[in-house]
């Protein structure tokens, strides 16, 4: 068990935590959710001990062993990759290291003897003679090839590191895992076996992630931090994000009788506890969930923001019509080739490739941005597109404050109009004149997002646009590409954003398109499906 006692940090006059005390029992995984820089991540190192607390101190069951996710991904570039997976273990790691230097001594002494025999006891019952084996299973499951085991951590591209240092992080069966952001850079098929590993971990799992679609599968707890506190709530994030905003709607309908109400909690919590079977977790989330009071469930006092968009007319029957588009990189590798298809009236379209450049390179051919080398494509005369691209960085060089920066990109001048839009996206008061060019990666994008709604299009295509969102963010913006009617075409690594949104898959690959109306779950699942992508992709662009 791991626990925080009146944990406190400041920084100046800002208060990040304020007398958190909180415990996490082993059996369970706790997702950390917070708003961006309430200080998910801080807390994380609080708990490992990398950072120092203001007040407080954290507890560890003595004799547990705690295992952290590194994000420093050059600290074991001198290091084999099966190695740096062992060395996830530090104290079974000590011991093969102690016991190889006696051995390779060339004056072996009585007392390296019986040390040496000291070290194979603690070898053995640490089961070291399987570390290797385990490390090289461990790398498999998670899609490192066994070729690269065995060569040094530098020589590996930053996505084959990430899965490394996890490897690490999971190695040797640890009573605590620390795990920030754990599914960054993953493809869909290694979070299923991260997935399906931490369903089956007996030890205690804290874990901050984005991903919606992941908390929801391993999270038995949510600790949400709000205004400096750490409330823990019993479910994963889907039960935490719903049985709130049920509970904020009963708090704001003041005519509804208190029976009423507390019918409506029970019936949630026994719909939960039945879909609870979904996951590989049902026995214990069940049990979690029945054993609920409904004074248990409480309000959320997050914000979330406004994304409505709106079209200013439908979409006529030409949408977009593509046909034979292709395009190579500078040395010839193609990024997509003989890509043809027709847009139709209500489409939201996925777009994937195992290379992220190849779509982005995809959508900005579509939008005049680049030239194709091959192949036409055709808007409708009906059509006004917006376009939320993944790098924005050229959108803000200039030192305007916000209501100007979004002033540039409305027809509407007046600023009460202008800052309605910001408002939407949680920028009032104050913050509204924060300078474009100093804002961080989350207000970039809510300010694109202002931008596009602004536009009143009837064709969005997006490129990744959760990223740099807090879950808030990503919820709202999910909501709103639920209930969008007209055309959309976009990208995503956010699981539940794609399940929810797409009703067409479209894959792009360098020798042509797989090309399926169906849900992205049944599209992962299929397997005529997986034998045919394997086909469609001979070279990846910029593979290593």
């Amino acid at each position: 068990m791991i626990s925080a006692a009146n944990i406190s940090l400041r920084y100046g006059k800002r208060v990040l935590f304020d007398e958190v005390n909180i415990k996490f029992i082993p059996g369970n995984c706790y997702g950390i959710i917070g708003a961006n820089g309430a200080g998910k991540s801080t807390f994380l190192k609080i708990l490992s001990g990398e950072i120092e607390p203001t007040t407080g101190q954290v507890a560890i069951t003595p004799g547990e062993r705690m295992s952290v996710l590194s994000q420093n991904h050059f600290a074991f570039d001198n290091f084999p990759v099966l190695q740096t997976v062992m060395m996830g273990n530090k104290k079974l790691w000590d011991v093969i290291q102690e016991k190889d230097a006696i051995y390779a001594k060339p004056d072996f002494s009585d007392a390296d003897g019986i040390r040496a025999g000291e070290l194979e006891i603690l070898f053995a019952e640490m089961e070291g003679w399987n570390a290797e084996s385990d490390a090289a299973n461990m790398l498999s499951g998670l899609g490192v090839k066994e070729d690269l085991h065995l060569k040094l951590m530098g020589e590996l591209s930053g996505k084959e590191k990430v899965r490394v240092l996890l490897a690490q992080a999971l190695f040797g069966n640890p009573d605590i895992l620390l795990l920030d952001e754990p599914t960054n850079d993953l493809d869909v098929d290694t979070i299923a076996w991260l997935e399906n590993f931490l369903a089956d971990f007996e030890n205690t799992v804290i874990v901050v992630s984005h991903d919606r679609h992941f908390l929801d599968a391993v999270c038995t707890h949510i600790a949400d931090i709000d205004f400096g506190k750490i409330q823990l709530f019993t479910g994963n994030y889907a039960f935490w994000y719903e049985s709130s905003q049920l509970a904020l709607r009963q708090r704001s309908d003041q005519n509804k009788k208190v029976e009423d109400k507390r019918k409506e909690l029970q019936d949630f919590i026994e719909r939960f506890s039945a879909n609870a079977s979904k996951s590989r977790q049902a026995t214990s989330r069940k049990k979690l969930l029945e054993k609920l009071v409904i004074d248990d469930i409480k309000p959320s006092t997050r914000k979330y923001p406004g994304i409505i968009f709106k079209a200013e007319r439908d979409c006529g029957d030409q949408i977009l019509a593509v046909e034979n588009l292709s395009k190579n990189s500078n040395d010839g590798t193609p990024y997509f080739s003989n890509v043809s298809f027709t847009l139709t009236k209500g489409d939201k379209v996925v777009i994937l490739s195992k290379e992220h450049i190849a779509i982005t390179t995809f959508f900005d051919v579509l939008m005049g941005e680049e030239t194709q080398d091959a192949g036409e494509f055709n808007w409708g005369s009906t059509i006004t597109k917006s376009y939320l691209p993944n790098e924005n960085a050229k959108f803000f060089t200039a030192d305007y404050n916000l209501i100007d920066w979004l002033r540039q990109y409305s027809t509407d001048k007046d600023e009460t109009f202008v800052r309605g839009f910001l408002g939407r996206m949680l920028f009032s008061g104050e913050e509204t004149f924060k300078k474009s060019n100093v804002l961080s990666g989350g207000e970039k994008v809510r300010c694109m997002i202002s931008r596009m709604m602004l536009t009143n299009a009837n064709c969005l295509i997006l490129d990744e646009p959760t990223n740099h969102l807090d879950l808030e963010s990503i919820t709202a913006f999910n909501n709103a590409l639920k209930d969008w009617k007209h055309c959309a075409l976009f990208t995503s690594h956010d699981h539940e954003f794609v399940q929810t949104v797409a009703n067409r898959i479209i894959e792009i690959t360098p020798n042509g398109i797989i090309d399926k109306r169906m849900t992205y779950d049944e599209y992962i699942a299929d397997e005529n499906i997986k034998a045919m992508r394997a086909k469609m992709y001979p070279k990846l662009v910029g593979a290593k």
